[in-house]
Formats: C-alpha cells, structure tokens, sequence
C-alpha cells in the first residue's frame, strides 16, 4: 500500500494512504475532530500527505462547539421527525449550548421540549454517522427545495477563492449562518442509519459546514433542551417569526448536572430578584423600561461605592468635573457619534426655534442630544483655556450619567440600561508619559476592584475594525501596540477581541470572574489619538511649540448600575460590612431590653456604623430569622444576663455567635471590620 507523511501534534508518522482521522484516532474517545493545516476537519475525512495534524479533543472550546453543533442537527432531526411539516432555519453552537430555528404553526411547549429529548435519544443511540458531501448550488436547490430558509442561505456562500470563507459577509447577513454556508464550497451532511439488515439508509441531511462528531453515539447523555423563544428570521422583524429551540450539551451527564445547578445558582442570585427581596431598586412602569430608581437601601450600597471610589480618585490624583446630561448636537458631530453611534442615541429633541406672528421662521432651532458619552464634554472642559505641558498628566474625573437606547429586547436589569452611571475618567497626557500612565492606570483598577473583592481577572485586547473606525493605520498600530504591551507586563492572561474597539481607539478589557465562576466585562481602558485631532486640542510644550496631547479613556465599574448588579450577585446579597445597607441590627430577647439595646445602637451611630434596632411587636425568632432573609452582618442579641454584665451577644452571618462581649468591646470589632473591610 502507498504511503503518506503526516506530522501529527508535532511528531512525524508514515500512515497508509487514505487513511483518516477516525482510523488513526479513532479509539481516543476524547478525540472528537482534527484540525488539518489549521483547518478543523471531522475525523472520518482522509488525511492528505504533508499534513500537520493536531487533536481537537471534546473538552476543548473547538471541541466542545463540534459536540454542541451535532446535538443541534440532532434536535433538528428530532423535530422533523416529529413534524414533518417543520421548515429548517439556523442551527448554531452559542456559549454553553446551541440552539437552532424552526418555522412551525405553533409555539413549543415544555411538554413537547421533554418529548422532543426523548426523540433526541433515541437518535443518538443508533449510532447514526455524520457524513460530509460536497454539493454544487444547483444539487443543494434540488435537495432542500423543499426548506425555504435553506434555499435563501445557498445564495450567500463566499468565494471559492484560496482562504476565502466569506464568513464576514454572512455573518452580517444573519447570525450564525457561517455554519452552514461561507465556506467557499457548499456541503451536505447526511445522519446515515444502519437498518436490521446492515443496509446504510440516510436518516436525515442538512445543509452544514461541519465539522461533526463521528457518531451521534458521541453525544452522549449530556445535552437538555432548556426553553423556546420567538425569533426573527435572520433576525429582522420585516422576516417572519420562528420558534427557536435552545438547548446545552456537554461531554458528560456529570457535566451537565455541574451546569444546570451553576444556573440554579445564578438564578438565586440574580439580581433583579434580590433587588426585589431586599428592596434595593425597581423599575417602575410610569418611568420606562431600562431606567431604574434606588430605594433607600439601595442608595445606601450605592453611596457606600461611589464615596470610597471618590476617596481612592483623589489619592490618584484625579480632579472632579460635572457635564450636563443633554448637548447640541453639533459636538457629536464633531466627536463623530452621530456619524458611528447613533441607532446607540436617543433621537433629537428640536428645541429653541422662534416664530414670527404670521408663522413663519424667525429663527431656525437645534437639536438636542441626551447624552451617550462622557468624553466630548470632558474635551471642552480640557480646551477650555490654555494648557501647559505642567500640567499634564491632567486626569478628569466624574460621575457622569448617559443614555442610550437599547433595543427593549437586550435590556435586562441594572447590567443592561437604558440611562446608567459611568466612573468615567479622561486623562490627557503626553506621547512620553502615556505608556508609564497606563501602566500605573491598570494597576490602580485592578487594586480597587479587588477592594470590592473581585480578584480573579484576565485582560481582553480589542482591537480595530477597518470598516468602523477613524484615523490612519500608523497611529492604530502604535496605540495597540502600546496598550498591548502594557497588559502583557502585568502579567495578567491576554485574550485577543480581534475587530472590538470604538471606532476612535484599541482598548483594554478588564474581565472579571465571580463567586461562581461566571465572566463580567469590568473596566476599559481606550487609548485614543483620534478625539485630541478631531477636537484640535494642544498643549503648550516646553520648548513652547503646540503639541497634541494622547487621550486615555477610562470606566473603572463600566457604571454604577452595572457593578452594583455584579456585586449583588457576585455576594448573593451578603454584602460584606462596609458596603450593607444595615451593618447591625439590634434584637433584644424581648420588649424590657429595648431601652438597653437602643443605647447600644446609639453608640455604634455615633461610631459610623448603620445599626437599627428591631422594636417591632414580632417574637424573637422572627426577629432573627428577618435579619438572616435581610442578610445583615452582625446581629446583636440582648437579655438579661447581658444587659446586667454591660454586653452584648454577637449572631454572625454564617450562624455561629460568640456571647457576652462587652459594649465597648462589641463597638469597636464592628467598627473595626467595617474599616478594614474584613466583614
């Protein structure tokens, strides 16, 4: 038999022609597809001479979109099998799961989601082989003349130039249509069956770039279809309306048991129930969607955030300013948002026209912008008079609140708004100081998130897109360079955002993970040479020339809303001391020692502690049991033997107590741990 040589994850092997990646790998059950040249292959594909070939394995983010992709043209499967008249849309791997579409008269059920897994099951205990073919436009027509949806996706395959994948232009055209077409040919991928007799029959066939698993059998027992929704074909609402089936899949049942418990827990944690149960914020109706109020309790958290941030600014030497919430449009003209951010914007409000008696225009008016961004009133404040090279770096700093408007269906509590609260800063500095700036810039975000005790984190570098973005390619490549280099030295895991940036600047991500794992973007870090030249600001160098400074935008939390909504779910409501709304609660054994535990709750006031005292009518044990339901941190407990010794006894948040700790004693361990935040 003729040979090949292949280079298999970076060691050389002779291999008999025409073998393939199931035969060579075949018998290593993680190994779910191979990737060829770069290229990800399935495994049953020949393996040509010369190739280098790496294992995908099934725990891998490859590996695991391939599991995911398969178990939805499983379920795809599975519909169609039980309704035939079922028309096929998308059928993408998404974060955790896939999810695919179906034109169906009427909406799925959860009753049928359970039927349909069961179908799914069986399917994938046949065995059944994922089998790829290249087909020409007129052989996919002919095939799939009977799915509307497929047809309408033949048309936008890319290229079939070298490296072409076309996969931009349909990705723009609907979203995740670049798994099955894009990739410079079209292919079909049969679900082959075995009959009793031995006979292969095709099961099943959709249009697919692949790769698949081998076998459905590969599936497993760890996939759940989890809900439905409504969605637009190719997601315009001029399209009509399908049922989407969402769906997670995993390498194992355990795997999935770890999973749908991760989403029991984050659903406890969610803050838009906690913010209920503990009365913290709300939207109300009368208000609009995406606009919430703080309630007092949540005004106290909210404070508590806002002043220590203020506190550790001016240890930074930042300087506080304040812009009005509403502008002419004209400065979004010239910061370029009207011209890349507007479906982002609040439209105009046409404001200060005059009229003459008979009707007519006396003068014309403006329009009015709410505002999106800080940035463009931090600039004139900036070019407000004279600047010297002395005084810079000048760092400018503010709670600004902006506005954009999201569409109703992506806005989702306090992490997704329609008017928010950014600790935007703007620092102005030279070409000189701006790598030492941001150096110091990270550190500084970094050590106060932790402060709020988030101290898991990697940085993402998002770079620029050609087709949204302003400036020449020199002056991008510095700036991404530069902030590029200032991640790296931190030491921190980069991970590349290939085509993310605004359109004036590459920035820095700051992500941070939770008490359970979940990934929260946090603080941006922009560096823009763009504004400073659209703006025309200068500063007065020391040989006394104008010079341009670099601008560096910055949103330590994103916005309050945002981080107050990560916080509470990252804490689960268990705010640490010095941030719970109520730090103490007094509850006395019963109505004769008030009057003792008032005093002491007087005493942790005037020490800057939030104590209140439970006088209510309600017995003891609901007294307690409120105050663990509120989640506050000390409990102070008082009956007899206490108040005749002058103490007090603690009840800790994790339940345990410590008794008889004198007053004076009590006051300052909380006091102390809400200084150093040690509670």
């Amino acid at each position: 038999m003729p040979s090949v040589r292949i280079t298999l994850d970076g060691i050389d092997h002779e291999i008999e022609a025409g073998t393939t990646g199931l035969t060579l790998l075949g018998k290593e059950k993680a190994v779910v597809a191979v990737r060829v040249d770069g290229e990800l292959r399935d495994l049953n594909r020949e393996l040509p001479d010369g190739a280098a070939v790496e294992r995908v394995g099934i725990d891998t983010p490859d590996g695991l979109a391939i599991l995911r992709h398969s178990t939805a043209h499983v379920l795809a499967q599975a519909v169609q099998q039980v309704n035939p008249d079922a028309k096929l849309g998308i059928g993408p791997p998404i974060t955790d799961g896939f999810y695919y579409d179906f034109d169906v008269e009427t909406p799925f059920t959860p009753e049928q989601l359970r039927e349909l897994e069961k179908v799914m099951t069986r399917i994938i205990r046949d065995g059944q082989s994922f089998r790829r073919r290249v087909v020409t436009e007129e052989e996919a027509r002919a095939e799939l003349a009977a799915e509307p949806y497929k047809l309408e996706l033949i048309g936008l395959k890319g290229g079939a130039g070298p490296g072409d994948t076309g996969d931009a232009d349909v990705s723009e055209v609907a979203e995740g249509a670049s798994v099955e077409v894009g990739g410079g040919e079209l292919t079909i991928y049969d679900n082959v069956a075995r009959t009793r007799e031995g006979e292969e029959v095709v099961a099943w066939k959709d249009l697919c770039r692949g790769p698949h698993v081998a076998s459905t059998r590969v599936l497993g027992n760890g996939f759940q279809l989890m809900r439905s929704a409504a969605a637009y074909w190719r997601g315009s609402e001029k399209n009509p309306q399908l049922q989407r089936i969402y769906g997670t899949a995993w390498p194992s049942k355990d795997e999935l048991r770890a999973y749908t418990e991760r989403l029991a827990e984050a659903e406890r944690r969610d803050h838009r129930r906690l913010g209920a149960e503990l009365d913290l914020f709300s939207f109300p109706d009368e208000i609009g969607s995406g606009l919430a109020v703080f309630h007092p309790r949540g005004g106290i958290i909210r404070s508590a955030m806002e002043e220590y941030s203020r506190k550790r600014h001016v240890e930074a030497g930042y300087e506080f300013v304040y812009t009005p919430h509403a502008t002419k449009g004209r400065l979004f003209e010239v910061s370029g948002h009207l011209d890349w951010y507007a479906d982002g914007m609040y439209p105009p409000m046409h404001l200060d026209a005059e009229h003459h008696a008979d009707g007519t225009i006396k003068r014309e008016g403006q329009d009015y912008y709410l505002k999106p961004m800080n940035c463009p009133m931090h600039n004139l404040i900036f070019d407000a008079r004279g600047r010297s090279y002395r005084e810079l770096p000048l760092r400018l700093f503010e709670f600004g609140t902006v506005y954009r408007y999201e569409k109703s269906g992506v806005v989702h509590g306090l992490t997704r708004a329609r008017g928010f609260t950014q600790d935007d800063a703007h620092i102005y500095c030279t070409r000189e100081q701006m790598r030492d700036e941001l150096s110091s810039l990270l550190t500084f975000v970094l050590d106060l998130l932790k402060d709020y005790g988030l101290d898991d984190f990697y940085l993402e570098l998002s770079t620029r897109n050609p087709e949204k973005s302003v400036g020449d390619d020199a002056t991008w490549e510095e700036a991404t360079e530069t902030l590029r280099e200032v991640a790296e030295a931190s030491g921190l895991e980069l991970v590349p955002d290939p085509g993310g940036a605004a359109f004036y600047g590459p920035k820095i991500s700051v992500q941070a993970k939770d008490a359970i794992g979940r990934t929260w973007q946090m603080s941006t870090i922009q560096l823009d040479f763009n504004l400073p030249e659209r703006f025309d600001l200068t500063y007065q160098a020391a040989d006394g020339s104008r010079q341009r400074p670099v601008m560096i935008h910055r949103a330590l939390f994103g916005s309050i809303e945002r981080f107050f909504a990560v916080l509470l779910e990252h804490y689960a409501g268990a705010f640490p001391a010095w941030l719970a709304p109520v730090q103490v609660l007094a509850v006395p054994v019963a109505e004769p020692f008030n009057d003792y535990l008032a005093d002491v709750v007087v005493q942790l006031r005037r020490a800057g502690v939030r104590a209140e005292l439970d006088d209510s009518d309600d017995r003891f044990n609901k007294k307690i049991r409120n105050a663990t339901t509120q989640k506050v941190p000390f409990v102070l407990i008082a009956g007899g033997e206490d108040a005749e010794n002058g103490a007090v006894s603690f009840r800790f948040r994790d339940g345990s107590q410590r008794n008889g700790v004198p007053v004076a004693e009590a006051v300052e361990l909380v006091r102390t741990a809400i200084a150093e935040r040690t509670a």
